[in-house]
């Protein structure tokens, strides 16, 4: 066990990340991102069976025993996505087939024509190939009930989020980064920078598979990771991956205490909630302070809703501004799914 695979193990169990029984679909497309995570937690459970290991004497080894002691039993599931972009794309499938059926892994792929579905919804190609994997991890979740999908997320990917969101005109929310836990999807490998992932691959005679369109700069994320950052760490702060990460996380540390001072507000404010509406006190909600209302806004429509998807800084400014000026019946409809509806001092949000 090396030191990638003890950060790894580390952040499992700082977040939670595995419980025991847990059957765990890793997506893996074959990079070095995606096969270093596989391997880590492959290795990680088969030393902690590994009975030889156990019987070292060592310093280190002591301290790696009772570090992997406590990690919770769980199984691997392979998914595999072959978006049909690439000509090479079926080399990178036949070698995480080939991994997998060297370790007696369960291994499930699927081909699924990614241009052709940002063509028919006109969306872009990035969104459409996410949509395509997310929905193939569910029905591969269904045929193995499995309860978890691992990504092979890293630290870079996270600060490379945030600098997208940052010039997106993002709130803190958004300058968060990439969560190790939402949900079901759990990121064991947030805390790894790039470097570490590539050197574990080198150090393991790795020969992960490489998307050269990675290296293109057709999209934001490429032009941020291949100009901007490297820009930044030359000129600026070589350390910047570390520095924006750590800011990250006091954002999410100050969010969380927002997010239940809004969850105790939201209780209290409350008069209505079933699943087509909810009805909060008016004159108890105008009297919160600004970023209070605008959280509660956001938190309602996502109980609502499930998700704040479609909503953006001008909706909710608009609904603010209904909500100040509270005489008489009045209603705005921020997108086609959702009414914001004042009457009788009542703030109403209906599903449209």
């Amino acid at each position: 066990m090396n030191d990638l695979e003890m950060k790894i193990l580390e952040n499992i169990f700082k977040n939670n990340l595995i419980e025991d029984g847990d059957r765990i679909i890793f997506a893996v497309s074959g990079g070095p991102d995606s096969i270093c995570m596989l391997n880590a937690l492959y290795n990680l459970k088969t030393v902690k069976a590994d009975k030889e290991f156990w019987k070292k004497n060592d310093r280190k080894s002591k301290m790696y025993q009772k570090s992997l002691s406590l990690l919770p039993d769980f199984t691997i599931i392979v998914a595999h996505v072959n978006h049909m972009i690439r000509e090479e794309a079926v080399y990178d499938e036949l070698f995480v087939k080939e991994y997998c059926e060297e370790r007696n892994i369960d291994f499930y792929s699927k081909s699924i024509d990614v241009q052709k579905i940002a063509n028919n919804k006109k969306i872009g190609l990035e969104e459409a190939g996410r949509i395509a994997r997310y929905d193939f991890f569910d029905e591969v979740a269904k045929k193995t009930n499995a309860n978890k999908v691992a990504i092979a997320h890293n630290k870079n990917d996270s600060v490379e989020t945030i600098i997208m969101h940052a010039l997106r005109g993002s709130g803190t929310l958004g300058l968060q980064g990439i969560q190790a836990k939402n949900d079901k999807y759990i990121r064991p490998m947030i805390e790894c920078e790039r470097a570490e992932i590539e050197k574990y691959c080198e150090d393991n005679n790795i020969e992960a598979r490489i998307d050269k369109t990675n290296f293109e700069n057709d999209y934001t994320r490429n032009k941020i990771r291949n100009v901007v950052i490297p820009y930044v760490k030359e000129e600026f702060n070589p350390n910047i991956i570390d520095t924006i990460y750590r800011l990250s996380i006091l954002i999410k540390e100050e969010n969380v205490y927002i997010e239940n001072q809004v969850q105790k507000t939201y209780k209290d404010i409350l008069e209505i909630e079933d699943n087509k509406e909810i009805v909060l006190n008016l004159k108890a909600f105008n009297e919160q302070e600004k970023v209070i209302k605008s959280r509660i806004i956001l938190y309602t429509i996502n109980r609502l809703f499930g998700s704040c998807k479609g909503i953006e800084k001008i909706h909710i400014e608009d609904i603010l501004k209904l909500c100040s000026n509270n005489v008489g019946n009045k209603f705005l409809t921020p997108n086609k799914n959702l009414k914001v509806f004042l009457k009788l001092r009542k703030s109403a949000f209906y599903k449209n």
